[in-house]
């Protein structure tokens, strides 16, 4: 795990009402483990927001140019069902909750993220999934509570208008 990985991680556990799992393996087959064969990820961090009924799969980059991030949200959009399929099997998530994308990138690279986002969609047009995306400058230590922050105390919503829904 990388420093701002862990950054990202004491944020999300600072909302008592959201459960992390770090660097948990999304196994597209079922199976004993991803050794075995077949298509998996290790993603970041899962977490579960109880408080809002929905599952984050947070990714974290301050490179520059985002390459490896956009690359993997192409892998995972062209196995989505299978992602989801795969996190309700296996982490015994409710199947009936939205499976979002959490992206923590540098304020910097917001805009292009989202550009870059627009261009993964289903063959009918349609969004395949809604990220939100956050500034890893927004989640700094000292600008939440680190005891039970919540949505409002930190902006988490600075997806780019085109983004929204």
């Amino acid at each position: 795990m990388d420093y701002y990985q862990g950054v990202v991680v004491d944020y999300l556990r600072a909302d008592r009402a959201v459960f992390v799992n770090t660097e948990c393996c999304i196994q597209l087959n079922a199976g004993p483990g991803p050794d075995k064969g077949g298509t998996y990820w290790y993603c970041d961090a899962v977490a579960i927001d109880f408080r809002n009924h929905e599952i984050f799969l947070c990714e974290t980059s301050y490179a520059e140019k985002l390459g490896a991030l956009i690359e993997r949200l192409r892998k995972w959009s062209a196995s989505w069902e299978g992602v989801c399929t795969a996190l309700v099997r296996d982490c015994k998530v409710p199947e009936n909750w939205p499976i979002r994308p959490w992206l923590f990138v540098p304020q910097r690279s917001v805009e292009s993220l989202a550009e870059c986002l627009q261009q993964l969609k289903s063959a009918d047009g349609s969004a395949i999934f809604r990220p939100r995306i956050t500034s890893l400058e927004s989640v700094q230590p000292w600008k939440f509570h680190d005891w039970n922050h919540q949505d409002k105390d930190t902006d988490k919503s600075e997806v780019p208008e085109s983004m929204r829904s």
